[in-house]
């Protein structure tokens, strides 16, 4: 995991939480006291995140030892040990809250994303998550997601075109909307758009749109959309797709299916950190 913004991200998450001090790991423990510490799991899960739990007891240890017990992407039992941490105490107390809480969400999100992955592996569909993510953390969540096993749909609106129902109206129809952007963007670049029912739908495929997604449809009318496509365009399922529908939206025969709530509404996994020697 390594992305331009990191450090910077890790050294606002700690000012956001430290302030100007930790009044009371900085009055309560001394500074040249020193312990080794757990991370272990709470819960049953797929560890995500474990680099830029380094990064933020580094940043306030540079001499700080970590050990990975369960790399990211493996399957972690109750009670079992994920990583082990040798440093300050100051900085372990510090900086247990952030580290955690970047591990337990991208943990969360790349189980739920396994999970998902699971459910559907016999069918042709692929998994694919959204840019529903939390503000600075896109990048973070969507390496979760593919930790998990999923792929990324586009990471923002800079490196794909997705023509959606605003963009068409605004354009004046698919037709148009398609033709216009297809002649000032790179031959080298899909063209995705947006339909919500059959007509639509038909109107992309005269377009020759590359990916067509299919917004909120039934599952008779995602199966009717397979059929009439012959393969000549990837469709997307999008839309109200949770583990209840998951599969029967897979067996429609679609290529992909897009879930927002991959990462916009996960539940963290429940990870904890002990202190269990101290030394000097």
């Amino acid at each position: 995991m390594e992305f331009l913004g990191l450090q910077d991200l890790v050294r606002r998450a700690l000012e956001e939480d430290i302030g100007h001090q930790d009044i009371t790991t900085g009055n309560l423990v001394p500074a040249e006291q020193k312990a080794r510490g757990i991370f272990y799991a709470k819960s049953p899960g797929i560890v995500a995140g474990l680099e830029i739990v380094r990064q933020v007891l580094i940043f306030l240890d540079a001499d700080l030892k970590f050990t990975i017990y369960k790399a990211d992407g493996e399957q972690v039992a109750t009670g079992e040990a994920i990583a082990e941490v040798r440093g300050t105490t100051r900085a372990l107390l510090t900086g247990e809250r952030v580290a955690l809480n970047f591990l337990q969400r991208l943990s969360g999100i790349a189980t739920r994303t396994r999970q998902m992955v699971e459910m559907i592996k016999y069918n042709k569909a692929e998994l694919v998550d959204t840019r529903k993510t939390t503000p600075g953390l896109r990048y973070l969540e969507k390496y979760a997601v593919a930790v998990g096993g999923a792929r990324n749909h586009r990471f923002g609106l800079y490196d794909g075109v997705m023509i959606k129902d605003n963009h068409i109206r605004a354009a004046g129809g698919i037709q148009k909307a398609i033709s216009v952007i297809r002649q000032k963007v790179p031959h080298t670049v899909k063209i995705e758009v947006e339909v919500e029912d059959l007509k639509q739908l038909q109107e992309a495929l005269e377009s020759r749109a590359d990916i067509i997604l299919l917004d909120n449809m039934t599952l008779e009318d995602m199966k009717k959309a397979v059929e009439m496509a012959e393969g000549r365009a990837l469709l997307e399922a999008s839309g109200g797709i949770q583990e209840e529908n998951l599969v029967e939206v897979a067996k429609t025969g679609v290529d992909f299916i897009s879930v927002g709530a991959l990462t916009h509404s996960v539940v963290s996994m429940d990870i904890s950190f002990d202190l269990i020697e101290i030394y000097s």
